[in-house]
Protein backbone atom coordinates (compact mmCIF):
# COMPACT_ATOMS: atom_id res chain seq x y z
CA UNK A 1 0.00 0.00 0.00
CA UNK A 2 0.97 3.62 -0.89
CA UNK A 3 0.16 5.15 2.72
CA UNK A 4 0.66 8.85 3.00
CA UNK A 5 2.08 10.65 5.35
CA UNK A 6 -1.46 12.25 6.38
CA UNK A 7 -3.24 8.85 6.33
CA UNK A 8 -0.45 7.82 8.76
CA UNK A 9 -1.42 10.92 11.01
CA UNK A 10 -4.99 10.48 10.86
CA UNK A 11 -4.70 6.79 11.86
CA UNK A 12 -2.50 7.67 14.59
CA UNK A 13 -4.79 10.23 15.85
CA UNK A 14 -7.35 8.33 15.70
CA UNK A 15 -6.22 5.33 17.62
CA UNK A 16 -5.39 7.86 20.28
CA UNK A 17 -9.02 9.62 20.42
CA UNK A 18 -10.25 6.01 21.46
CA UNK A 19 -7.67 5.26 23.80
CA UNK A 20 -8.70 8.45 25.44
CA UNK A 21 -11.74 7.46 25.31
CA UNK A 22 -11.33 4.06 27.13
CA UNK A 23 -9.62 6.00 29.51
CA UNK A 24 -12.01 8.64 29.92
CA UNK A 25 -14.49 5.55 30.25
CA UNK A 26 -12.57 3.44 33.18
CA UNK A 27 -10.45 6.40 34.88
CA UNK A 28 -12.33 5.95 38.03
CA UNK A 29 -10.37 3.00 39.70
CA UNK A 30 -13.08 0.05 39.90
CA UNK A 31 -13.71 -3.72 39.76
CA UNK A 32 -14.32 -4.46 35.93
CA UNK A 33 -17.26 -6.71 35.55
CA UNK A 34 -17.29 -9.20 33.05
CA UNK A 35 -20.64 -7.29 31.50
CA UNK A 36 -18.13 -4.43 31.09
CA UNK A 37 -14.92 -6.18 29.67
CA UNK A 38 -17.57 -8.18 27.51
CA UNK A 39 -18.82 -5.49 25.90
CA UNK A 40 -15.37 -3.13 25.84
CA UNK A 41 -13.64 -6.54 23.95
CA UNK A 42 -16.55 -6.75 21.38
CA UNK A 43 -15.93 -2.75 20.70
CA UNK A 44 -12.42 -3.47 20.07
CA UNK A 45 -12.95 -6.49 17.98
CA UNK A 46 -15.72 -4.78 16.09
CA UNK A 47 -13.62 -1.33 15.58
CA UNK A 48 -11.07 -3.71 13.85
CA UNK A 49 -13.24 -5.76 11.69
CA UNK A 50 -14.17 -1.83 10.77
CA UNK A 51 -10.86 -1.07 9.90
CA UNK A 52 -10.25 -3.82 8.15
CA UNK A 53 -12.95 -3.70 6.09
CA UNK A 54 -11.99 -0.67 5.44
CA UNK A 55 -8.79 -1.57 3.99
CA UNK A 56 -10.34 -4.12 2.33
CA UNK A 57 -12.75 -1.15 0.03
CA UNK A 58 -9.89 1.83 -0.30
CA UNK A 59 -6.79 -1.27 -0.50
CA UNK A 60 -7.95 -4.27 -2.22
CA UNK A 61 -8.59 -7.82 -1.24
CA UNK A 62 -4.96 -8.06 -0.85
CA UNK A 63 -4.30 -5.51 1.86
CA UNK A 64 -7.69 -6.72 4.10
CA UNK A 65 -6.34 -10.18 4.05
CA UNK A 66 -3.09 -9.21 5.71
CA UNK A 67 -4.62 -7.10 7.97
CA UNK A 68 -7.08 -9.61 9.14
CA UNK A 69 -4.37 -12.33 9.20
CA UNK A 70 -2.04 -10.42 11.03
CA UNK A 71 -4.98 -9.22 13.58
CA UNK A 72 -5.73 -12.77 14.29
CA UNK A 73 -2.37 -13.75 14.24
CA UNK A 74 -1.58 -10.83 16.82
CA UNK A 75 -4.65 -11.36 18.83
CA UNK A 76 -3.82 -14.97 19.71
CA UNK A 77 0.00 -14.40 20.49
CA UNK A 78 -1.89 -11.42 22.79
CA UNK A 79 -3.70 -13.82 24.98
CA UNK A 80 -0.20 -15.97 26.07
CA UNK A 81 0.84 -12.92 27.08
CA UNK A 82 -1.94 -13.24 29.39
CA UNK A 83 -0.43 -16.07 31.42
CA UNK A 84 2.70 -13.59 32.39
CA UNK A 85 -0.03 -10.67 33.40
CA UNK A 86 -1.39 -12.62 36.12
CA UNK A 87 1.86 -13.54 37.42
CA UNK A 88 3.19 -10.33 37.39
CA UNK A 89 -0.71 -8.99 38.71
CA UNK A 90 0.33 -11.57 41.04
CA UNK A 91 3.84 -10.24 42.47
CA UNK A 92 3.11 -7.56 43.08
CA UNK A 93 -0.23 -7.88 44.67
CA UNK A 94 -2.04 -5.43 42.69
CA UNK A 95 -5.78 -4.16 44.90
CA UNK A 96 -8.05 -5.31 41.99
CA UNK A 97 -9.61 -1.93 41.71
CA UNK A 98 -6.17 -1.09 39.96
CA UNK A 99 -5.60 -3.40 37.95
CA UNK A 100 -7.37 -1.96 34.82
CA UNK A 101 -5.32 1.32 35.22
CA UNK A 102 -1.95 -0.84 35.24
CA UNK A 103 -3.14 -2.83 31.99
CA UNK A 104 -4.04 0.58 30.55
CA UNK A 105 -0.76 2.10 30.95
CA UNK A 106 1.34 -0.83 30.62
CA UNK A 107 -0.19 -1.84 27.00
CA UNK A 108 0.25 1.87 25.94
CA UNK A 109 3.78 1.34 26.68
CA UNK A 110 3.65 -1.94 24.94
CA UNK A 111 2.64 -0.12 22.07
CA UNK A 112 5.26 2.59 21.64
CA UNK A 113 7.87 0.10 21.89
CA UNK A 114 6.48 -2.13 19.51
CA UNK A 115 5.74 1.03 17.00
CA UNK A 116 9.55 1.20 17.50
CA UNK A 117 10.12 -2.32 16.72
CA UNK A 118 8.33 -2.57 13.97
CA UNK A 119 9.80 1.03 12.67
CA UNK A 120 13.35 -1.15 12.86
CA UNK A 121 11.96 -4.52 10.95
CA UNK A 122 10.88 -2.56 8.30
CA UNK A 123 13.93 -0.74 7.50
CA UNK A 124 15.80 -3.64 7.38
CA UNK A 125 13.43 -5.83 5.52
CA UNK A 126 13.51 -2.83 3.03
CA UNK A 127 17.77 -3.00 3.06
CA UNK A 128 18.39 -6.77 3.40
CA UNK A 129 15.79 -9.78 1.94
CA UNK A 130 17.73 -12.44 3.65
CA UNK A 131 16.62 -10.97 6.85
CA UNK A 132 13.80 -13.29 5.83
CA UNK A 133 15.86 -16.25 6.81
CA UNK A 134 16.50 -15.31 9.88
CA UNK A 135 13.69 -14.28 10.81
CA UNK A 136 12.17 -17.90 9.27
CA UNK A 137 14.52 -19.54 11.17
CA UNK A 138 13.90 -17.44 14.80
CA UNK A 139 10.26 -18.52 14.36
CA UNK A 140 10.32 -22.52 13.76
CA UNK A 141 13.05 -22.45 16.78
CA UNK A 142 10.26 -20.08 19.00
CA UNK A 143 7.72 -22.77 17.68
CA UNK A 144 9.92 -25.89 18.74
CA UNK A 145 10.39 -23.47 22.65
CA UNK A 146 6.92 -22.72 22.70
CA UNK A 147 6.65 -26.77 22.61
CA UNK A 148 9.02 -27.83 25.43
CA UNK A 149 7.91 -24.64 27.83
CA UNK A 150 4.68 -25.87 27.61
CA UNK A 151 5.50 -29.79 28.37
CA UNK A 152 7.46 -28.42 31.33
CA UNK A 153 4.53 -26.61 32.48
CA UNK A 154 6.55 -23.37 32.77
CA UNK A 155 3.45 -20.87 33.44
CA UNK A 156 3.23 -22.31 36.85
CA UNK A 157 6.37 -20.35 37.22
CA UNK A 158 6.61 -17.35 39.50
CA UNK A 159 7.23 -13.87 37.77
CA UNK A 160 10.90 -12.51 37.48
CA UNK A 161 11.44 -9.26 37.30
CA UNK A 162 14.09 -8.36 34.37
CA UNK A 163 17.18 -6.18 34.65
CA UNK A 164 15.60 -3.16 33.00
CA UNK A 165 13.02 -2.97 36.25
CA UNK A 166 15.52 -4.15 38.56
CA UNK A 167 17.96 -1.07 37.57
CA UNK A 168 14.97 1.41 37.93
CA UNK A 169 14.05 0.41 41.36
CA UNK A 170 17.31 0.66 43.11
CA UNK A 171 18.26 4.59 41.00
CA UNK A 172 14.73 5.87 42.35
CA UNK A 173 13.66 3.93 45.36
CA UNK A 174 9.92 2.10 45.42
CA UNK A 175 7.22 3.08 48.16
CA UNK A 176 6.90 0.64 50.31
CA UNK A 177 2.78 0.44 49.35
CA UNK A 178 0.30 1.31 47.48
CA UNK A 179 -0.79 4.97 46.90
CA UNK A 180 -4.05 5.26 45.10
CA UNK A 181 -3.11 5.53 41.25
CA UNK A 182 0.21 7.95 41.93
CA UNK A 183 2.87 7.14 40.10
CA UNK A 184 5.35 9.00 42.02
CA UNK A 185 5.37 10.41 45.72
CA UNK A 186 7.48 12.39 48.57
CA UNK A 187 8.93 9.75 50.74
CA UNK A 188 11.82 11.08 53.52
CA UNK A 189 12.26 14.10 51.32
CA UNK A 190 13.36 11.85 48.20
CA UNK A 191 10.57 11.08 45.24
CA UNK A 192 10.22 7.70 44.74
CA UNK A 193 8.42 5.64 42.16
CA UNK A 194 5.24 4.09 43.93
CA UNK A 195 4.29 -0.14 43.61
CA UNK A 196 1.93 1.52 40.68
CA UNK A 197 4.84 2.55 38.25
CA UNK A 198 6.70 -0.49 39.11
CA UNK A 199 3.77 -3.09 37.79
CA UNK A 200 3.29 -0.46 34.21
CA UNK A 201 6.66 -0.44 33.56
CA UNK A 202 6.70 -4.96 34.07
CA UNK A 203 3.74 -5.34 32.21
CA UNK A 204 5.05 -2.67 29.13
CA UNK A 205 8.38 -4.37 29.06
CA UNK A 206 7.75 -7.90 29.51
CA UNK A 207 5.32 -7.50 26.22
CA UNK A 208 9.08 -6.59 24.40
CA UNK A 209 9.94 -10.04 25.00
CA UNK A 210 6.54 -11.20 23.66
CA UNK A 211 7.25 -8.53 20.55
CA UNK A 212 10.59 -10.47 19.58
CA UNK A 213 8.38 -13.37 18.35
CA UNK A 214 5.17 -11.85 17.14
CA UNK A 215 6.51 -9.03 15.03
CA UNK A 216 8.67 -11.73 12.98
CA UNK A 217 5.63 -13.43 12.55
CA UNK A 218 3.35 -10.23 11.32
CA UNK A 219 5.96 -9.47 8.90
CA UNK A 220 5.95 -13.15 7.35
CA UNK A 221 2.15 -12.21 6.84
CA UNK A 222 2.78 -9.04 5.50
CA UNK A 223 5.73 -6.26 4.68
CA UNK A 224 3.74 -3.33 5.17
CA UNK A 225 4.34 -0.92 7.81
CA UNK A 226 1.36 0.33 8.04
CA UNK A 227 -0.50 -2.97 8.44
CA UNK A 228 1.85 -4.00 10.68
CA UNK A 229 1.21 -1.53 12.99
CA UNK A 230 -2.47 -1.17 12.94
CA UNK A 231 -2.97 -5.01 13.19
CA UNK A 232 -0.91 -4.73 16.73
CA UNK A 233 -2.44 -1.75 18.22
CA UNK A 234 -5.99 -3.05 17.84
CA UNK A 235 -4.90 -5.98 18.93
CA UNK A 236 -3.04 -4.74 22.00
CA UNK A 237 -5.70 -1.77 22.71
CA UNK A 238 -8.09 -4.63 23.23
CA UNK A 239 -5.62 -6.81 25.46
CA UNK A 240 -6.84 -5.06 28.45
CA UNK A 241 -10.77 -5.85 28.32
CA UNK A 242 -9.30 -9.45 27.60
CA UNK A 243 -7.53 -10.38 30.47
CA UNK A 244 -10.77 -9.76 33.17
CA UNK A 245 -13.44 -11.63 30.23
CA UNK A 246 -11.28 -14.84 29.69
CA UNK A 247 -8.93 -14.43 32.93
CA UNK A 248 -10.48 -17.48 34.60
CA UNK A 249 -10.95 -19.57 31.46
CA UNK A 250 -7.11 -18.81 31.10
CA UNK A 251 -6.08 -21.91 32.81
CA UNK A 252 -8.46 -23.95 30.61
CA UNK A 253 -6.74 -23.10 27.36
CA UNK A 254 -4.25 -25.90 27.85
CA UNK A 255 -3.35 -26.49 24.43
CA UNK A 256 -3.04 -22.77 23.65
CA UNK A 257 1.02 -22.91 23.32
CA UNK A 258 0.71 -26.06 21.12
CA UNK A 259 -1.90 -24.16 18.95
CA UNK A 260 0.70 -21.18 18.60
CA UNK A 261 3.68 -23.19 18.35
CA UNK A 262 1.94 -24.40 15.11
CA UNK A 263 0.98 -20.86 13.85
CA UNK A 264 4.84 -19.61 14.52
CA UNK A 265 6.07 -22.50 12.82
CA UNK A 266 3.92 -22.47 10.02
CA UNK A 267 4.52 -18.71 9.35
CA UNK A 268 8.40 -19.37 10.08
CA UNK A 269 8.32 -22.04 7.20
CA UNK A 270 6.58 -19.34 4.87
CA UNK A 271 9.17 -16.67 5.52
CA UNK A 272 11.82 -18.91 4.40
CA UNK A 273 9.62 -20.13 1.29
CA UNK A 274 9.62 -16.23 0.84
CA UNK A 275 13.21 -15.70 1.23
CA UNK A 276 13.94 -18.41 -1.40
CA UNK A 277 11.31 -17.20 -3.77
CA UNK A 278 13.20 -13.65 -3.56
CA UNK A 279 16.53 -15.55 -3.87
CA UNK A 280 15.39 -16.89 -7.50
CA UNK A 281 14.46 -20.35 -6.28
CA UNK A 282 11.25 -21.60 -8.22
CA UNK A 283 9.46 -22.81 -5.01
CA UNK A 284 5.82 -22.57 -4.03
CA UNK A 285 4.43 -19.44 -1.74
CA UNK A 286 1.85 -19.70 0.69
CA UNK A 287 -1.26 -17.09 -0.27
CA UNK A 288 -3.05 -14.54 2.21
CA UNK A 289 -6.29 -16.90 1.95
CA UNK A 290 -4.35 -20.29 3.03
CA UNK A 291 -2.38 -18.40 6.01
CA UNK A 292 -5.85 -17.22 7.30
CA UNK A 293 -7.70 -20.47 7.05
CA UNK A 294 -4.75 -22.07 8.62
CA UNK A 295 -4.12 -19.47 11.24
CA UNK A 296 -8.04 -19.31 12.11
CA UNK A 297 -8.35 -23.56 12.08
CA UNK A 298 -5.53 -24.25 14.42
CA UNK A 299 -7.26 -21.65 17.10
CA UNK A 300 -10.71 -23.33 16.80
CA UNK A 301 -9.20 -26.54 17.45
CA UNK A 302 -7.02 -25.81 20.12
CA UNK A 303 -9.24 -24.27 21.52
CA UNK A 304 -12.24 -26.97 21.44
CA UNK A 305 -9.28 -29.79 22.46
CA UNK A 306 -8.15 -27.44 25.24
CA UNK A 307 -11.91 -26.94 27.02
CA UNK A 308 -12.41 -30.65 26.19
CA UNK A 309 -9.36 -32.04 27.86
CA UNK A 310 -10.03 -29.14 30.76
CA UNK A 311 -13.44 -30.59 31.76
CA UNK A 312 -11.75 -34.58 31.68
CA UNK A 313 -9.48 -33.33 34.17
CA UNK A 314 -11.82 -31.81 36.25
CA UNK A 315 -14.51 -34.74 36.06
CA UNK A 316 -11.19 -36.86 36.90
CA UNK A 317 -9.92 -34.53 39.64
CA UNK A 318 -13.76 -34.22 40.88
CA UNK A 319 -14.25 -38.34 41.23
CA UNK A 320 -10.26 -38.56 43.04
CA UNK A 321 -11.49 -36.20 45.72
CA UNK A 322 -15.16 -38.13 46.06
CA UNK A 323 -13.35 -41.31 46.03
CA UNK A 324 -10.91 -39.98 48.64
CA UNK A 325 -14.01 -38.54 51.00
CA UNK A 326 -16.02 -41.89 50.76
CA UNK A 327 -13.91 -44.36 53.49
CA UNK A 328 -14.22 -40.78 55.97
CA UNK A 329 -18.18 -40.77 55.35
CA UNK A 330 -18.37 -44.28 56.19
CA UNK A 331 -16.66 -43.94 59.41
CA UNK A 332 -18.44 -41.30 60.61
CA UNK A 333 -20.99 -43.27 59.93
Amino acid sequence: MDVSLTLWVLTIVGLSALIAVDFFIGRKPHDVSIKEAGIWTVVWIVLAGLFGLGLLVFGGGQAGGEFFAGFITEKSLSVDNLFVFVLIMAKFAVPSQYQQRVLLVGVLIALVLRAIFIAAGAAIIASFSWVFYLFGAFLIWTAWKLIQEARAEEHDEEYEENKLLKAAERRFGVADRYHGTKLWIQQNGKRVMTPMLVVMLAIGTTDVLFALDSIPAIFGLTQDPYIVFTANAFALMGLRQLYFLIGGLLKKLIHLSYGLSIILGFIGVKLVLHALHESGVHVPEISIPVSLGVICTVLIVTTITSLWASRKQEAAEAARKETEGAPQDSIKR
